[in-house]
């Protein structure tokens, strides 16, 4: 295994010289990151280089840039701190040095692919926090000297000071302000499901139309987005942000996703000029057993459920959001068996110039495996998908797996206090009901004591100014217990045989307790079921 030969104090002198050269400031924050990653290696004899920097929630290190590795970046790698050699780097604050690579010691598969064989990497700490990992790779057996070590954080040191400064100059932080600006910072966690995401610009730079959404939705159900807007730079990118905030909006007033779209159709024809976007948009159940969804001319999602190939959903694709006129919208239901996974993406990842579509998807659909978590399956596309090829088109994925076991999500619902509102929440119940294991009598008691709760707040809480209504549904060992909340002040029953519904309510359930004050009623009872889920 070789070694590097001893280094004298000139030596040293003229190698820190070329890593701070002053000449070097005139440079933009990419070119001067290329330049610097060049006499790195130029002066370390390494192969490869490589800077990952922290991305805003500090959980990952993303390629940033890379010298004889690009492939980091058009990938999009992500590390996780604290796992693989990079993250090691950044959780330990220190540099590391692996003398023979393999897959204990390695998590990016790239490396290995590359045939690297030694590496050595620093941490980028300015201000007192770490931004990042600088890493270098050989191609041969090499013995890292504390020399090395030491070149390497002065060039790391000086990175990290351009990055802290420049930041708002590198065109993948635009990407990533992007992200935390129009796109969800965290996407929530659901019990039952395994969700990821993941966004890589195109090469070109800028900012861009795609997008992703998660949410929940007053009925306990969730939304799932994933759009594109035709184009690109900073129009592209406000169009898209208005188009999500409406789809929101939209969706908090429609239980259909065809409906939901055609308002959005109908806001983007009256309020945009030669606007045109692709969006698929899905309605997940409380229950996670199935989900429905419509496509507005976006490419169908891929369906993969344990111990079957993938493969894209069969769902009818109508025309985009923007188009003048066109026929009605249509709405599929799709089955959300256990330990399935659906996976949503934009057309970036499979469309290539002088490539059939086809072709770009199976190869999608040969990788998606629902027997791995949601991040790795985002992971394990990309490098099939993308490699080492330059990414000319922007990339949104989203993953939604289900996991092995049913789960009995908790249901939160709330409401305006009105009595349209009840059908919904009956609905809604006995989903949750049928996914919780409810027997018939006790799904019949049950609906009872939620519908006379509701209906008392619907009546009762609130004079003609209106208010909301809560339902919250959650399963504690062998029963179920609900809350139903409101903030108003209670009127007293109207008519005759009216103001009954706790006297049913206490009836029908094990326990029930009612607090009220001058900030609302809260009626608390609990059922035990002798339903079979756990």
């Amino acid at each position: 295994m070789a070694a590097s030969s001893p280094v004298t104090d000139e030596d040293r002198l003229r190698r820190i010289e070329q890593i701070t050269d002053t000449t070097l400031a005139h440079l933009d924050t990419g070119d001067l990151l290329t330049e610097l990653l060049d006499r790195v290696r130029a002066l370390l004899q390494a192969d490869t280089a490589a800077v990952l920097l922290l991305d805003a929630a500090g959980d990952y290190l993303e390629a940033t840039a890379a010298r004889g590795i690009e492939e980091e970046v058009r990938q999009g790698v992500r590390i996780p701190v604290g796992k693989g050699f990079a993250g090691r780097i950044a959780a330990e604050r220190r540099p590391v040095v692996i003398d023979e690579v393999d897959h204990s010691n390695v998590m990016n598969p790239i490396l290995r692919e590359k045939d690297i064989r030694s590496l050595l990497g620093v941490p980028l700490i300015a201000e007192g926090g770490v931004l990042g990992v600088l890493h270098v790779g050989t191609l041969r057996p090499r013995l890292f000297t504390r020399d090395d070590a030491d070149l390497l954080q002065t060039a790391a040191d000086r990175i990290a000071l351009v990055t802290r400064t420049h930041m708002s100059g590198l065109d993948r932080a635009a990407a990533s302000v992007l992200q935390r600006s129009l796109m969800p910072g965290a996407l929530p966690k659901v019990t039952g499901i395994d969700f990821a995401a993941r966004y890589v610009p195109g090469e070109a730079g800028g900012l861009g139309g795609d997008w992703y959404d998660v949410f929940g939705l007053p009925s306990g159900r969730l939304g799932i987005v994933i759009g594109d807007v035709v184009g690109r730079g900073l129009q592209a990118a406000v169009v898209m942000g208005r188009l999500r905030s409406a789809l929101r909006a939209f969706a908090l007033e429609e239980d259909d996703p065809a409906e939901v779209i055609e308002r959005l159709d109908a806001n983007v024809q009256h309020f945009e000029d030669n606007v045109m976007a692709t969006v698929l948009y899905a309605i997940v159940e409380p229950s996670l057993e199935s989900l429905t969804l419509s496509t507005a001319g976006h490419l169908p999602p891929v369906m993969a459920r344990s111990g079957h190939p993938a493969a894209l959903v069969n769902v009818p694709v109508d025309l985009p959001v923007g188009v003048s006129v066109g026929p009605p919208r249509r709405t599929t239901r799709i089955e959300l068996p256990p330990q399935s996974l659906l996976f949503l993406y934009t057309d970036g990842l499979v469309e290539r110039r002088g490539r059939p579509l086809d072709v770009g998807l199976d190869a999608m659909c040969e990788v998606v495996d629902p027997d791995t978590d949601a991040d790795a399956v985002c992971a394990a596309v990309l490098h099939r998908m993308i490699g080492a090829d330059p990414v000319h088109d922007d990339v949104a994925m989203l993953v939604m797996r289900r996991g092995v076991t049913p789960a009995v999500v908790p249901l939160h619902i709330v409401v305006p206090a009105v009595p349209r509102v009840l059908a919904d929440i009956r609905a809604a119940v006995r989903r949750w009901l049928g996914a919780a294991g409810a027997t018939g009598e006790d799904m019949a008691d049950i609906l009872v004591s939620v519908g006379e709760a509701a209906s008392n707040v619907v009546e009762h809480a609130y004079g003609p100014a209106g208010g909301t209504l809560t339902l919250q549904m959650e399963r504690e060992g062998g029963s179920v217990v609900a809350t139903v909340r409101d903030n108003g002040r209670w009127r007293s029953a109207r008519g005759q045989n009216r103001g009954r519904g706790t006297t049913l309510i206490r009836q029908c359930s094990d326990e029930m307790d009612v607090i009220a004050g001058a900030g609302g009623t809260t009626v608390t009872f609990r059922r035990r079921i002798r339903g079979d889920a756990p």
